[in-house]
């Protein structure tokens, strides 16, 4: 009868960031299974402490904290402004968003009292200064934010239930608002160096949008107005918004199994598993 890695072998393996068809090998008996578990171990190890090497003493801040860096110099360098916004919000921010107790996502927030929450997403926010900087600034205005989101979404190799979001958008667009969207998809993944496609979805909250997809990876998803939401915001002019989610493009540019080796956590330290 042949072997495959006992459950201790295997949950090893993936959280020291072992290929996906770890899953798939077997073995004639234990002792060539545990020759090839201590290996593969060895090999996986010391990746992970060469990986940590580089950061003490070549590269200094994680991946992710560079993607952020070269991600607002980009949309600086477009024109668009960085705000800095609550991550507590009120909860009639998320019935703005059409998020009510009947909708899927309402689950998924972190509730802090009966009336306020962890943000789940950046846009009530943004959506809440487009609507006064259009009594003040001329058009387009261009806005965006890099923060955390929470979600009650943890399950899974790509969930995380804190996450960091890019979210831009822009408002007062001249001209086709679908090539707008393509244009700074365009922008912000090439700016990551990171090959894309753009897909049309349904959103739980948006409906039809776009999604920009990385390695089969749902990295960014984009929207356009008018929309139905607009007039709770007093939002009256076409926009364009995206939001990326940021841990999900550096585990796609890094080539990780797992989302949390590069999320915020204890464990790892820029994608490298620390009790090794």
């Amino acid at each position: 009868m042949k072997l495959a890695f006992t459950v201790t072998q295997k949950q090893r393996l993936i959280e020291l960031d072992a290929a996906e068809g770890i899953d798939g090998l077997v073995f004639i008996n234990a002792q060539e299974r545990d020759h090839s578990f201590k290996k593969i171990n060895q090999e996986l190890v010391l990746k992970n402490k060469e990986r940590l090497e580089r950061l003490r003493s070549e590269r200094l801040r994680p991946s992710i904290r560079e993607l952020e860096q070269i991600l607002v110099n980009c949309l600086n360098r477009a024109g668009f402004v960085e705000v800095n916004t609550p991550t507590t919000i009120a909860k009639e921010m998320l019935v703005k968003m059409g998020i009510t107790a009947e909708h899927p996502l309402w689950n998924q927030v972190y509730w802090t009292d009966k009336n306020s929450c962890l943000r789940p997403m950046l846009a009530p926010n943004l959506y809440y200064l487009l609507g006064r900087l259009a009594k003040i600034w001329p058009r387009p205005i261009r806005i965006f934010e890099i923060g955390q989101c929470f979600r009650k979404e943890s399950k899974g190799a790509k969930h995380l239930s804190e996450f960091t979001m890019l979210n831009l958008v822009e408002m007062g667009t001249a001209g086709d608002t679908g090539e707008r969207l393509a244009e700074l998809a365009d922008l912000v993944m090439n700016a990551a160096g990171l090959p894309y496609s753009l897909d049309a979805e349904d959103s739980e909250v948006y409906g039809d949008t776009t999604d920009v997809m990385a390695d089969n990876v749902e990295i960014a998803s984009g929207a356009t107005g008018p929309h139905p939401l607009d007039g709770s915001w007093n939002i009256t002019e076409p926009w364009v918004g995206l939001g990326f989610g940021l841990e999900r493009m550096v585990m796609v540019k890094e080539g990780f199994q797992n989302i949390r080796r590069v999320g915020r956590g204890l464990m790892y330290l820029d994608g490298a598993r620390l009790n090794i």
